[in-house]
């Protein structure tokens, strides 16, 4: 893509969607942060419908303390990969009490240093929460910036360092959602929308002209 094509990319994504959020439901840092764990590899609706339940017992990194990995476990069973999920959230909560005073750091270090939290679910609590232009490349990103030509590259980590140089400056504090929806709703890995696509011109996906994209 060019200079003037990621512009205009990202003016079309904005003109659709002037304040993109993520789907996670969540009242705080500290919920944002359980949340995003409880993601990975899992769908946002899976973890709304745990959480929904959990967050309205236990909000604080205390109150999910007490509840023992045991106690979590029955909220959130319904997530894949629960059992591991809930020894790192646990794991995660007596950190923050110990070594934060229950409030989730705003540092990358301090963020990847927690059980369970990896460089994307840092980069979405470090741009989510606290405002900062990163980029956090899950699989709709990693295929969205691969499949239109916006960044190329072999790795998430890749991927993520040519995105923070591609995207324009002011976009790129929203760009991760954008891109996460566009790929969630639209640019889907197996079937495209593309005739719906508000960037198809603009994209280097060569399929998207044929019958077997639509």
């Amino acid at each position: 893509m060019t200079k003037a094509q990621r512009l205009a990319m990202f003016e079309r994504l904005r003109a659709r969607n002037p304040q993109p959020t993520t789907e996670l439901e969540y009242r705080s840092n500290f919920e944002l942060l359980i949340a995003v764990i409880l993601s990975a590899q899992a769908t946002d609706r899976s973890v709304n419908i745990a959480t929904r339940k959990l967050f309205a017992v236990a909000s604080t990194p205390a109150a999910i303390l007490a509840l023992g990995e045991a106690g979590l476990c029955e909220y959130i069973r319904t997530i894949g990969l629960y059992k591991s999920k809930a020894k790192n959230v646990i794991e995660t909560c007596r950190r923050l009490l110990e070594q934060h005073a229950s409030e989730v750091p705003a540092s990358r270090d301090a963020l990847e240093a927690l059980p369970g939290v990896g460089r994307k679910t840092a980069n979405v609590v470090l741009n989510t929460a606290f405002g900062e232009p990163t980029m956090a490349v899950d699989t709709h990103i990693f295929r969205v910036a691969n499949r239109t030509g916006l960044a190329r590259g072999k790795t998430p980590l890749e991927v993520e360092r040519k995105l923070l140089k591609a995207v324009p400056k002011e976009f790129l504090l929203n760009a991760h959602h954008w891109l996460i929806l566009h790929g969630r709703y639209i640019c889907k890995a197996r079937k495209p929308d593309c005739p719906a696509c508000p960037i198809a011109d603009l994209c280097a996906f060569k399929p998207k002209t044929r019958a077997d994209a639509r």
